[in-house]
């Protein structure tokens, strides 16, 4: 079990793309990253570079990652080992590094659909059509779509600075139906309220 939790040495989103390109599977660069490219510009340093997977797709990756890389589940605040074949019914986070001591590259996360439907795992009440939740750079790079993005960043237990950062970084980027898909999905997961919500729906409406 490894406990090096903050040796990370992330791989570009151009070394992603390289990596994810020849899969053939459904994939978008996630966090910070993506709303980056969304932008079109870099905003900030990123601690890693996330990409998420559909689950129902995660054979295909793991068959061609396992070539080159050792795949660890992040379950619980633990890293472990995935065993070779086996498949991850709700394992969300994975990590990837060459060696047992080499450094983190590359971040994936594993998401849901049933159908054609997105799945948000927080509230599975929360749906959108997934061929709809991401976006591409002029380059053809595909990423999670802002205002998914920012909803992943707000659904967590805590805001974290870098997140409270982003939110007011991209907030006045979004369209009006981005932010009324955004505003109407954290209410309903903070039916009791959240901190953004003021922010968003007078954005809305000035």
């Amino acid at each position: 079990m490894r406990t090096d939790y903050s040796n990370w040495e992330p791989i570009s989103v151009a070394e992603a793309r390289n990596i994810f390109d020849p899969i053939p599977v459904w994939w978008a660069i996630a966090g910070g990253w993506a709303l980056d490219l969304y932008l079109g510009q870099q905003t900030r340093y990123h601690e890693d570079t996330d990409v998420i997977i559909f689950r129902d797709e995660q054979e295909a990756v793991f068959d061609r990652l396992s070539q080159d890389w050792l795949i660890y589940k992040a379950d619980s605040g633990k890293l472990s080992l995935r065993e070779p074949g086996e498949y991850l019914n709700t394992t969300k986070d994975i990590w990837l590094s060459r060696n047992e001591t080499s450094p983190w590259e590359l971040q994936l996360m594993i998401i849901d659909r049933e159908q054609e439907d997105w799945i948000y795992g927080r509230k599975p009440s929360i749906r959108r059509n997934w061929a709809d939740i991401r976006a591409f750079t002029p380059e053809g790079t595909p990423y999670l779509k802002p205002e998914l993005q920012l909803f992943y960043k707000g659904g967590g237990s805590q805001i974290r600075e870098k997140d409270q950062l982003d939110f007011e970084r991209i907030l006045p980027h979004l369209n009006r139906e981005e932010k009324l898909w955004f505003y109407s999905s954290l209410q309903m997961q903070f039916p009791q309220g959240h901190p953004w919500m003021d922010d968003v729906i007078n954005s809305v409406q000035s």
